[in-house]
Order: C-alpha cells, then structure tokens, then sequence
C-alpha cells in the first residue's frame, strides 16, 4: 500500500543519470540526486534555449538605457547605472557580499538540492546565463563538490539569496567546500582537482545564480519523502498500540469511513484494517460478553482521522512543490517572448505556507502517537499489561523513560509547529519589505520529521514488547512481522532492565530507513 501522502509510488526506480532540461524534474529525480548520488545531464535542447536568452542579454548590455540586473546595481541600488568595464566586477561583488551565511553548515543533501534546484533553472533559457554556467554546475554535482553553506542568512526573499550565494561562490574559485570523501578544502583547488575551470560572472549572471526559491523547495520534497515513510509508519504504530492494548478495530470500518468522505482518513483507516487481520489478540475480546468497553480513547479511535488529515496536507504540499518545480524563478527573468521583465516570483509564501503547515501536521501526528505509548505504561489504562511493562516491577522501571523522551519531543514539535512564514521582517533598506521566512521553516520542519521519528520509534518498541505480553495469545501476521524485525535489530523484547537509548537509537533507524514500514507491507502485500 502507498501512502496518499507520497509524491511518487515508492516503486519508481532510482535513476542512475538526470537529465535536466526534457521536462521538469521529478520528486523521485530530485531524491535521486540529493541523496543517492545520481549523476546529471544537460539537455541540448536546453543548452540551445540557454544560447538563445544569452544572446538577448547581451544585446541589452550594449544598450546605453539602463536594464536591472544587467547594467545596474541591485535592491536598493536598481536606479545605479554601472558602466561595461565594472559589471564582471559587480557580478563577483553581489555574491561575495551575499554570501553572509552564518551558523552551523548545512547538510549534504540540501545543500546538492539547491543546486540541483538551480540548475534546472538556470537550463530554462529563462536566466540569461551562458551554457558554461550551466555546464559548470552539472560538473560540480557531478564532482561531489559541495559548498559549505551556513544554516542562517536567508528570508526567503528574493529566494534563498545567502545560501544560493554560498554555492555560487564556489563556483567562482572561491570559499571552502567539502570534497566527496567529507574533506574541507578550498574552492578553487576542489575545482581545480575536478577539472573545472572556476567561472567569471559576466552580466546578468550573478544575479541568476541566487534569485530562487531553491532551498526551501529542495527540503519541502525532501520532506515530502520522508513522511510518505512516517505517515505510512504512524499507522503501522497505531496497529500495534491499539491491537496490544486491547482495542477494538471495529471503529475503521470502510463503511463509517465513508460517512465523512476525507480521502486521507479513509486511506489510513484502510491500512489499520490490513495491518490488523488475523489477529488472534483481536479476536478474543470481540465478544461483548468478555469485553464490556464500550469506546476505545481517542488516541486509540482517532487514529486514521488524525493520520489521514497529515496525508491530506502531505498531499497538498505535494501539489504546490510539482508546480514550484516547473517554475523557472528569476528576477529578471527572460521571457518565452524575448522580453526581459522584472517580477516577484522569488517571493516564497506558496512554499512556505506548506512547509507550516507541514510542520503542525507533524507535530499532532507524534502527539497522538505520545499519548497511545503513555497509555500502554499505565496499569490504569492498558487493560492488563504491567506497569510501564517493567519485568519485576518496583525493581524495574520498564519503559517509564523512555516515554518521557517521546515527551519532550512532542513539546519541541509543539514549539516548532508555530509559523514562520507569518513572521516578515523589512530589509534592504525596507525595498524588500516583505519577506517569507520559507528558509526557516524549511529547516525546522526538518528537525520536525527528525522528532516524529522518534517518538514513533519510541511507541513501536512499546508496542511490540505490549504484543509480546499479551502471549499466549498471537499477534496479527502484519505486527508479528513488525515485531520480528524489530527483535531481528537486536532490540529485545520483556525482561529485565536494560540501557534504552541504543534501543531507541535502532528503531528509530528502521523508521526512517522504511525497514519497518516494509516489514509490515510485505505480508499485506502479500
């Protein structure tokens, strides 16, 4: 099954090779190259449509009238006229003063997204920049060249200046970089090894390689990635909670789904079906004469409305960045038409509302999976099973503080679930007044999905040694094979106290590898 949440069916196959510029690019493409090393190509169509704007721009660096970007300065200084002999030099100053980033370096995979990201655009024939441009930034993805870029700098308007900045910067033969096996070297000798001549900016093309929306839609699709993992996860814990616990699998039925036709909800509930049948632990509290409850907590019954409505938001989020990913965002931008045009594209709001969005969704998915592990700890509720499922209790603590972890996540989630994108700030001398803080939120959803990570790791060791508790009885074929992985990762199950943390270490590796997600859909697959 695939989560409605995912932006591409998790069969697609990994390309070896990307070429940039015969459609735009593909989620799984983008994945491919941040990720997994993929290399890229350069279209020559693309490379005919880069020739083609090149020679427009320079037709209009020959014009005495002054054009943006081409023959002036930038932001507040638009109205400054600067003469021939000093535009190589402007364009190496706007990216020198631009590269301002400060703070920790960024990681690997979004720093090759922005490039990447870039890149696409810059293959559009839209930017004005000559096909070395292009070449250039294929080569260094291609060399495993990566900019170091720092976490702080950009507003999300005009794009992601100070990151975009940063990989620029590298381009031109100077800054530092990490080399492909993690070595810091400088710029120009990793180019110099790679082969690749560092580039001298000539009009136009300074300003091409930092205008865009790049970062913070490179970390949306990696998001967007990841919780098509998380969101099929989520389920899969809630399976386990609510079949250890006792609970009842009546409330996902297909027909009351329907009755509230919300395509995520029904989506979810579908899977919790599928993960629980066959489950002789289910089926011995079906008869109402051994099982008086009559309603399971919400934790438990709400599960597939609260998951599915994350899918829901997933998908949408999904729609904005396959149009955000066939956009060709500059400023100014060379039209299909030959005209070249000043516009506010670069503006980051329709980005940055969703990874918002992203991030709320993220926090109450962990929140609702915190409360079902709290309740399989406490006597009082888990219908059965030991206090904090602690093997001599008194002595051992059992799972106690390991719910307490998922705790503070949850809190932190809570914190970082309130917007950035409401949160402008004016700059450059208040000519960029409004800005998105795409950026921002874009790095603390990341720390989001990181968090929600665990936390259902911390309810999917709770919940198999629940199941393992309730023998003699027998899981379901879906949570059996959970469960068995998970012990198959070194994570035991009943007994006597031990050091958690590496426990919860290991699950949460097999929640964001998918392992567990896959262990599960090899059986309902099946």
């Amino acid at each position: 099954m695939t989560s409605s949440a995912v932006l591409e069916p998790a069969s697609v196959r990994t390309p070896v090779t990307v070429t940039i510029g015969e459609h735009p690019l593909t989620p799984a493409e983008v994945v491919a190259v941040a990720r997994n090393g993929a290399r890229v190509a350069i279209s020559p169509a693309a490379l005919d449509a880069v020739a083609a704007s090149r020679a427009l721009i320079e037709r209009l660096a020959d014009d005495p009238q002054p054009h943006y970007g081409v023959s002036t300065g930038f932001g507040a200084l638009a109205t400054t006229f600067i003469a021939p002999e000093r535009r190589r030099q402007l364009q190496a100053s706007l990216i020198r003063s631009h590269a301002a980033g400060t703070g920790a370096e960024v990681e690997r995979e979004v720093i090759r997204v922005l490039m990447l990201l870039r890149l696409q655009t810059l293959a559009t024939g839209r930017t004005g920049v000559r096909a070395i441009v292009v070449e250039t930034y294929a080569a260094m993805l291609n060399s495993d060249i990566t900019p170091i870029v720092r976490e702080y700098g950009s507003l999300g308007c005009s794009g992601d200046l100070a990151p975009l900045s940063h990989v620029a910067l590298a381009a031109i033969g100077e800054g530092d970089v990490r080399d492909g096996s993690g070595a810091l070297v400088a710029a120009y000798d990793a180019l110099a090894a790679a082969g690749i001549a560092p580039l001298v900016l000539q009009e136009k093309e300074g300003l091409a390689l930092i205008n865009g929306t790049d970062g913070m839609l490179g970390m949306l699709l990696l998001a967007l990635h990841d919780l098509g993992v998380l969101l099929d996860t989520a389920d899969i814990a809630a399976a386990l909670s609510v079949e250890s616990q006792l609970g009842t699998d009546a409330v996902f039925a297909a027909d009351l789904m329907a009755l509230r036709p919300q395509i995520g909800q029904a989506d979810s509930a579908a899977r919790l079906r599928a993960l629980l049948a066959g489950s002789p632990i289910m089926a011995s509290h079906r008869d109402p004469a051994v099982c008086t409850r009559v309603q399971d907590a919400y934790s438990l019954r709400c599960s597939p409305q609260v998951h599915g409505a994350a899918r829901d938001t997933a998908t949408h989020a999904a729609l904005i960045a396959s149009r955000e990913l066939a956009a060709a965002v500059d400023n100014p931008v060379v039209t299909p038409d030959g005209r070249v045009e000043s516009n506010g594209n670069f503006h980051g709001a329709p980005v940055a509302y969703v990874l918002d969005f992203l991030a709320i969704a993220v926090a109450d998915v962990a929140s609702l999976s915190e409360r079902r592990t709290d309740r399989a700890l406490d006597r009082t509720r888990s219908h059965g099973l030991p206090p904090f499922l602690a093997d001599e209790v008194g002595v051992d603590s059992g799972l106690m503080i390991a719910q307490y972890a998922a705790a503070g996540i949850v809190s932190e989630l809570k914190r970082l679930a309130v917007p950035a994108s409401v949160d402008s700030i004016p700059s450059s001398a208040m000519q960029e007044d409004h800005v998105s803080m795409g950026w921002a939120a874009a790095r603390k959803l990341r720390r989001g999905i990181d968090g929600l990570a665990r936390v259902l790791a911390i309810e999917i060791v709770t919940g198999c040694r629940a199941l393992d508790l309730r023998a003699p009885l027998e899981p379901a074929p879906a949570t059996a094979s959970v469960r068995d992985r998970v012990r198959a990762a070194g994570i035991d199950g009943p007994g006597a106290d031990r050091v958690v943390s590496p426990d919860i270490e290991t699950a949460t590796a097999l929640v964001l590898s998918g392992e567990i997600a896959r262990a599960a859909d090899v059986v309902v697959s099946a």
